[in-house]
């Protein structure tokens, strides 16, 4: 039966590169995809593009580009990546300006926009539509609509197919979904389309299986122990058969590992409703696949399946939201946990004499409840030291940098052993909203540039 071999090649901006190159040189897979996109990142690009229209793409395709590319080429590997993130369009420019400088002449590159939906969602809101929240329940975007950043729709895989029929090398897109990276070569290859729900189904999980990379592979999960040398992870490795069927793997001799319990792991990771995967494509029933260990770091997942895709997608709107002021201020035994607590008690009274109301302020107790808030027990005995943290949301930069400053007090007023963490400066609040657009009001477009 005719497989199509599908690798992981990063789960975000700043992700390892090493894993991916090894999947590239080893010369068995037939695609590798690159995900690097988070809900807020595309606000992050679109205000670096606003101050140099050549930025607002993922900085990273560049190295990742130099390293994988000529050995892509040689062995004929495809790339797929939404590293294009807010300019799809320059980044596709950088990696033929890779091509060109290692001489890979006859490289293609197709370019896929279309998600950034900004002035759309302007024109149909003077229309009539609302946009409501799909967090918080408001009805009507219009409170925030002056103060957008960014608004781009989660795109399927339709120009991610457009581009590898095209005889594209590399596909480089915006906001698609991250799983979309995957399903568009299986699309390609199988020759499956929308009229096939159940297979599209399929290609998603698979995609979602795979969008996180080292999750799949003992990273981030309660196997840790287990997972060996996760500093050389190994990214997985999907075997897909024309049945919607699929072998996961990863190279011998790298770190983590592939189980059953690994890929159940990351099945449910980042899911709410677990029948209703809703992606672009398709939506996903998660209830489905059975997965069994059939060898060492393989496993076989069967029964995976879904339903048409919706008449919606999602948009992940970012506006600003304000201002962060924050800081650490670290206290020492003895009576560690006290001296923290007066800081805090400290830095509230000092707020309140100057006025300054953050709209939200947080104290953490590093090393005592930062991760499990309110459910962490006091510690007993008298721990060797304890950090402070504070967050205040603010409405000005003003306020924020007078939070700023009176958590640098605590080193004076604080109990005697304090320090202070270097503060950073205070910084932009960026906010989502997300809401749904109906897809027929999201057009993509597919452009082609060849070396």
């Amino acid at each position: 039966m005719r497989t199509v071999r599908l690798g992981a090649g990063s789960a975000y901006w700043g992700d390892l590169l090493e894993p991916a190159v090894k999947l590239a040189a080893s010369g068995r897979v037939d695609y590798l995809c690159f995900d690097h996109l988070a809900e807020l990142t595309l606000s992050i690009l679109q205000r670096q593009r606003s101050k140099d229209p050549s930025r607002g793409f993922i900085a990273d395709v560049v190295p990742w580009m130099e390293a994988i590319l000529p050995e892509a080429r040689a062995r004929g590997v495809r790339l797929v990546t939404n590293a294009g993130g807010a300019n799809p369009a320059a980044a596709g420019e950088r990696v033929i300006d890779v091509a060109r400088r290692h001489g890979l002449e006859g490289t293609r590159v197709a370019v896929v926009t279309g998600d950034d939906v900004h002035a759309t969602m302007l024109r149909l809101h003077a229309e009539g539509h609302r946009f409501p929240n799909l967090d918080t329940g408001e009805e009507d975007i219009g409170r925030i609509l002056d103060r957008v950043v960014a608004a781009n729709a989660y795109i399927g895989a339709e120009g991610i197919v457009e581009g590898l029929q095209r005889d594209a090398h590399v596909v480089v897109t915006g906001r698609a979904s991250d799983n979309a990276l995957y399903v568009g070569p299986l699309m390609h290859e199988f020759g499956w389309s929308y009229d096939d729900p159940e297979l599209i189904g399929a290609a998603v999980t698979i995609g979602h299986l795979l969008e996180c990379a080292a999750l799949a592979t003992g990273s981030v999960s309660n196997f840790w122990a287990e997972a060996g040398a996760t500093w050389d992870i190994g990214f997985p490795i999907a075997e897909v058969e024309e049945s919607g069927e699929a072998e996961f793997t990863k190279l011998d001799g790298t770190g983590g590992l592939v189980t059953e319990m690994t890929l159940k792991e990351q099945l449910v990771y980042e899911i709410s409703d677990p029948r209703s995967y809703l992606m672009p494509d398709g939506v996903a029933d998660f209830t489905g696949p059975v997965f069994r260990q059939v060898g060492p770091d393989r496993v076989r997942a069967t029964g995976m399946t879904g339903r048409e895709r919706p008449d919606t997608l999602k948009v992940c709107v970012g506006f600003d939201d304000g201002w962060i002021g924050e800081g650490v201020a670290m206290f020492s035994w003895p009576d560690a946990l006290p001296k923290a607590r007066k800081g805090a008690e400290i830095v509230r009274r000092r707020l309140d004499a100057l006025g300054v109301r953050p709209r939200e302020i947080v104290f953490e107790e590093l090393g005592v409840n930062a991760l499990h808030g309110p459910t962490a027990p006091d510690p007993t005995g008298d721990l060797n030291e304890v950090g402070l943290r504070v967050a205040a949301h603010c409405d000005t930069r003003e306020e924020a940098e007078a939070v700023r400053r009176e958590i640098l007090h605590l080193w004076t007023l604080g109990g005697v052993g304090s320090a202070i963490l270097p503060p950073g400066r205070p910084r932009p609040v960026t906010s989502l909203w997300p809401t749904l657009i109906p897809r027929d009001a999201v057009e993509t477009a597919v452009d082609v540039l060849e070396v």
